[in-house]
């Protein structure tokens, strides 16, 4: 009797055992990350292409010593020559022209694409804290620096965009793509107000000596810089779109096919 009552017990130890296994499998099956289709790839990659754009035009706006142009009267020296510079982050340049070069109806020396001298210095706020001076103008060095260190750490938040839509496509999961987003679309902010703050530093130089006349102009490289920002927060939230597991552009693509059929 003991022996039996013994052997149906461990039978029902056995048959609740499995069906606990099987809910667990059943579990472990239903909590996998969802895979990717190869259309939320192939629209995936086409973001990242995007992005890739803004931070080309990042590096090559940040590279640059085209942010601003500062011109004088161009007969302000005498009939021949006249000087303008041009900085950036780094460094400065000012350049010597032609006066018979420009063109007749500006008043002011430049473009810098003209030919001409140039003598170029870099910046020593990062080596000795030096201030620098142009046309006896002091520029706002605690400014400067804080725009170079926006940048860059727009720079760094860019990189790790990518590195997560890289991990994103390799292990074929949308788990990253929200990481990246964020990522991206703060680095665009961040280039945003890095050109507010040079703006800032622009207008103090300029108000730190009337002695010489100067016209400024912000140029190419804030130009750069500009459209990085907006190209980055695009793809940002493109990445964001494609990352919800009820995508709202597919649902609209699907209705204008529907519609059209």
């Amino acid at each position: 009797m003991w022996s039996n009552y013994f052997l149906q017990h461990q039978e029902e130890e056995g048959r609740g055992g499995m069906a606990a296994l099987g809910k667990t499998g059943r579990g472990g099956k239903r909590s996998r990350p969802p895979r990717m289709s190869d259309s939320q790839e192939g629209k995936i990659k086409l973001s990242l292409f995007i992005a890739v754009i803004g931070v080309t035009l990042t590096v090559l706006g940040v590279g640059t010593e085209f942010w601003v142009e500062l011109s004088q009267p161009k007969h302000f020296r005498n009939n021949q020559t006249c000087e303008m510079a041009h900085y950036g982050l780094w460094k400065s340049c000012v350049r010597t022209l032609w006066v018979s070069d420009i063109d007749p109806e500006r008043e002011t020396c430049g473009p810098a694409e003209l030919h001409g001298e140039s003598n170029c210095t870099y910046f020593k706020f990062y080596t000795s804290g030096e201030n620098a001076v142009i046309f006896k103008k002091t520029t706002e060095k605690s400014l400067h620096m804080a725009t170079s260190m926006l940048a860059l750490f727009s720079l760094f938040l860019m990189v790790m965009g990518a590195m997560c839509i890289t991990m994103s496509l390799s292990k074929s999961v949308p788990f990253f793509l929200k990481p990246a987003t964020i990522c991206f679309v703060l680095s665009g902010v961040l280039l945003w107000l890095s050109l507010v703050v040079f703006h800032q530093s622009v207008l103090g130089f300029l108000a730190s000596d009337h002695s010489i006349p100067l016209h400024h102009e912000l140029s190419w490289s804030v130009a750069c810089v500009g459209s990085a920002g907006a190209i980055l927060v695009f793809a940002g939230f493109m990445f964001l779109l494609l990352s919800l597991t009820n995508n709202p552009l597919e649902k609209c693509f699907r209705q204008q096919s529907s519609t059209d059929a």
